[in-house]
């Protein structure tokens, strides 16, 4: 479904604030598109042609395995992108991510074409493809960090907090198996510690659903 993108969408993006011919050419260049939660929006091994912008929502960047299993990678807020589907487009690569909607979103989706004549003309869209790159790297090296040296358990209740920040809830919508994929491991492992946090207290189990319990 499409949405009608307006100018002032754009205006959480702090380095297109003081740039309004900016935000006009993302608007007219871009196809906005309302989401559903869990629509795929760049597929693994395909080539990317248009570039993915987040207006209001959040996108989450899965990595494939080789053994068929899939791991978190980060999250793409509102007034983000996805740097890697960037990259990918704009040396017109096979990405090696698959990203999907977290939950119901508004994107934008700027065709690859259009990135050298925005490098070109507006040095604020490559201030913002340079934060977004170091902050995605810096997160990237947090899952790095976790996969080494944390327990599942920790990387399980870490994960359920930033889906808790993303949607400013303490209830979140997720079943064990989205769970198990988003960090690497078995289905039956997250129902096991989730129990485990449950008897803890710091978790309420429901179908499809769990209470994030905040310290008060």
């Amino acid at each position: 479904m499409n949405y009608i993108c307006r100018i002032y969408d754009l205006d959480k993006i702090t380095e297109f604030r003081g740039s309004p011919e900016l935000r006009q050419k993302l608007v007219e260049y871009s196809l906005a598109k309302i989401l559903k939660e869990g629509e795929v929006i760049v597929s693994d091994n395909a080539f990317v042609t248009d570039i993915p912008i987040v207006t209001k929502g959040s996108l989450k960047v899965m990595r494939k395995e080789e053994d068929g299993r899939e791991i978190l990678l980060y999250y793409v807020k509102a007034g983000e992108s996805c740097v890697m589907s960037l990259l990918w487009g704009w040396n017109d690569e096979r990405c090696r991510i698959r990203a999907l909607a977290e939950q119901d979103s508004e994107i934008l989706f700027l065709p690859v074409s259009k990135v050298n004549l925005f490098i070109n003309e507006h040095p604020q869209w490559l201030n913002y493809i340079f934060r977004l790159y170091n902050k995605h790297f810096e997160e990237l090296l947090k899952i790095i960090d976790e996969v080494a040296f944390r327990k599942v358990d920790e990387r399980l209740l870490n994960l359920l907090k930033k889906k808790g920040q993303l949607t400013g809830s303490a209830l979140i919508n997720v079943t064990h198996e989205q769970l198990a994929n988003e960090l690497g491991t078995a289905r039956v492992v997250v129902s096991r510690l989730l129990k485990q946090l449950e008897e803890e207290g710091r978790v309420v189990l429901g179908r499809t659903k769990i209470q994030l319990m905040l310290p008060k």
